[in-house]
């Protein structure tokens, strides 16, 4: 349970979204869409068929959001593989179990979505505009993010069903917070000066010539569909410029800023209605001898604002209730409210500051409305070229050339670029990514990749070297180097064994150093998980090893990236406490252990599910 809790859950839903969502041209694009009936299936869950061109479309996304991390391309693939069965196996169980998902929570949570907001609002045209370019219709857009929201709804039931109980939080703690006592020595790496021969260097180099080969380098012809220089070539017209200036006037306009203050005449249980307004029309003769300010510190129910006079900050509409809003949205500066009548009570409002709406001028903004219209204009015509480009593409795979005639598109030429580093559009992982990918190296157009900016590229490959061994004379310098510093660490392997069997035989760690002059020694008690005191790597080898058995020190080798071996001598384990900082974090630490036991568990319920379902894996 408590490795558990170290681990980061991956939930299906975001990778379900990402699927069912199709962002425009992106790696679930209209290929999805065709007929694959004649492709060999390379995996079937019940009687859906997964092909070869879904799990390289799923790898490509999977690959993006692990960039960084060094995980070759097969392993990812079938990674890739295994959570489209996982995906399908659980779609397939909620829908069997009669999980039902509302069109307005489907709705709500469509209109929510990034892909198709504008200035923060749902776009009805964007939303068409995106489902169209991908040839799908509303109606089967919303079923897949009903699929989507039920499978996170079970996912979720399952994860939230699971708790922490406070033996559970005391042993994570008792682990947490453990101490250990250690007395370790360290043996020092000694530089070898004697060159080696001829025949040690020419061994050398046939064991690790790996280590010398070229990297694998492609380069790439592509065309770039850009919505800006779409929107660049669309003609300006002033009478069409203003009139979108005077349909975009509000986001060309500062908004009013109202700051008010509020006297609460609270009705609660033991204060009734006519009692409550009685009090604030009282108040309200008041304030024709007494600051407003005053009024609120001495008689409001609101004893948070009151304080400071009843001051509510600026006035944002969509906050308070709409008579409170309407009454507050209808005072001139300084202007005081009749009493108003709100779920709290009485409230008499003032506007304490008032900065009217301002408009800027047709002239004042008009290269930016210039700007606004070409991209407005220019952004239908972007996505029908993208759908064209999708389908030609795939059509028309073995090169670009009917792809960049059908479009009036230029193909451009990369430098070769290996799958860790290029220069243009190879700087992108997702372009290095692309290239590298089986399917390119075949000779296939590239799926439609966006890049940041509305770019939308295919790329075909143009050269490919695959990594190639370096001659031995090339290299002679550096096989040299490496030769000696694995001597080096080899004699210090030696040393380090050679002393851990004295220790096992009852000799004393700091004798031993004594004896030494490449050996350092050192004694620690009360070595905490975050000490900075040891290198991380030796902290995370002490934490790692079993506790000491029978009044007997565990004594281990923990080799460090420095070449420094450590020969350790674990003495004591102390269980450890709850500090007066982890009691005050009590209720967070109770629910992320609840969570990753409930993760921990719906891993099992998923895994229990797959074993039972009908799901089938077809070799290469």
């Amino acid at each position: 349970m408590l490795t558990k809790i170290r681990e980061k859950a991956q939930g299906v839903f975001s990778w379900v979204i990402l699927i069912a969502i199709t962002v425009p041209f992106a790696l679930w694009g209209i290929q999805n869409y065709v007929d694959v009936g004649k492709e060999t299936p390379v995996a079937s869950v019940g009687d859906r068929d997964f092909f070869q061109r879904d799990v390289s479309k799923a790898y490509a996304q999977f690959s993006q959001s692990l960039q960084g991390l060094d995980i070759d391309e097969e392993t990812l693939k079938q990674q890739a593989l295994q959570k489209l069965i996982q995906d399908e196996v659980l779609l397939q169980h909620v829908q069997s179990q009669g999980l039902v998902i509302t069109d307005k929570t489907a709705r709500d949570f469509i209109q929510s979505l990034d892909y198709f907001q504008v200035d923060g609002k749902f776009d009805k045209n964007q939303y068409q505009a995106l489902l169209g370019s991908q040839g799908m219709s509303s109606m089967e857009f919303v079923g897949r993010i009903k699929n989507a929201l039920m499978m996170e709804q079970f996912q979720h039931a399952v994860v939230k069903s699971s708790f922490a109980t406070p033996y559970d939080v005391e042993s994570f703690f008792k682990i947490q917070n453990q101490l250990r006592d250690i007395e370790y020595l360290t043996v020092s790496v000694k530089t070898i000066d004697e060159q080696p021969s001829e025949e040690e260097i020419e061994a050398f180099y046939r064991q690790y010539q790996d280590n010398y080969r070229t990297p694998e380098q492609v380069s790439v012809d592509y065309i770039e569909l850009s919505l800006n220089e779409l929107a660049d070539a669309v003609e300006v017209v002033d009478d069409k410029l203003r009139a979108f200036y005077e349909e975009q006037k509000d986001f060309f306009s500062t908004k009013e800023r109202r700051k008010i203050s509020h006297i609460l005449f609270a009705v609660t249980s033991e204060t009734d209605d006519a009692a409550a307004l009685a009090k604030a029309q009282a108040a309200k003769q008041q304030l024709q001898t007494e600051s407003f300010a005053k009024v609120a510190e001495t008689l409001s129910d609101d004893k948070l604002t009151a304080k400071s006079g009843g001051d509510l900050g600026l006035f944002e509409a969509g906050v308070m209730e709409k008579a409170f809003e309407d009454a507050a949205s209808a005072l001139q500066l300084g202007e005081i409210s009749d009493p108003v009548r709100s779920a709290f009570g009485y409230h008499l409002i003032k506007v304490t500051e008032l900065v009217p709406r301002e408009t800027k001028s047709f002239e004042d903004v008009k290269d930016e409305v210039k700007r606004s219209y070409q991209k407005t204009e220019a952004e239908n015509k972007y996505y029908e070229l993208g759908q064209t480009l999708t389908e030609f593409s795939y059509e028309h795979s073995e090169d670009l050339l009917e792809v960049a005639d059908a479009l009036g598109l230029t193909i451009k030429t990369t430098k070769l670029f290996t799958r860790d580093q290029g220069e243009g559009i190879a700087a992108e992982q997702m372009v290095r990514n692309a290239a590298f990918s089986e399917d390119v190296l075949k000779g296939n157009n590239s799926e439609p990749l966006e890049l940041e900016g509305d770019r939308l590229i295919v790329l075909h490959v143009k050269d490919h070297q695959p990594a190639a061994v370096r001659e031995l004379a090339e290299v002679k310098n550096d096989v040299i180097e490496a030769l000696l510093v694995s001597k080096s660490r080899r004699q210090a392997e030696e040393r380090v064994f050679d002393l851990k069997s004295r220790a096992i035989a009852g000799e004393n760690l700091k004798k031993l150093a004594e004896e030494a002059n490449d050996v350092s020694h050192k004694s620690i008690k009360g070595l905490s998980r975050t000490s900075a005191e040891v290198p991380g790597e030796l902290l995370q080898a002490v934490f790692k090893a079993a506790k000491p058995v029978a009044d007997q020190p565990n004594l281990f080798v923990a080799p460090l990236s420095s070449g420094e071996q450590v020969l350790v001598s674990l003495k004591n384990v102390t269980d450890g406490k709850m500090t007066e900082e982890d009691k005050k974090r009590m209720e967070l630490a109770t629910k992320n252990i609840a969570n990753a036991l409930g993760q921990s568990l719906f891993s099992a319920v998923m895994a229990n599910l797959q074993e039972k379902a009908d799901v089938i894996v077809r070799s290469k």
